[in-house]
């Protein structure tokens, strides 16, 4: 079912910020990253921001399955 709600950029970034953390990417990294992700269309960033969206999310990626791996309690 969809929503009728939506949220502001600045929340988009505290929860993608506190994702990124929650699994492992350094705090100023995932603050960056964060902020790439909302301020900026994806297809628009300078290489040295893809390299560093795309570094983050791979760590992201693979501490969230490895924790989903080790115990459900993680999510």
């Amino acid at each position: 079912m969809l929503s009728n709600y939506s949220i502001s950029n600045e929340e988009k970034e505290r929860l993608f910020h506190l994702q990124l953390v929650k699994y492992g990417v350094k705090y100023e990294k995932a603050a960056k990253v964060a902020q790439l992700m909302v301020s900026k269309r994806l297809d628009n960033l300078t290489d040295q921001e893809q390299q560093l969206v795309t570094e983050a999310c791979q760590e992201w990626f693979k501490a969230k399955k490895r924790c989903n791996n080790i115990d459900s309690s993680c999510k």
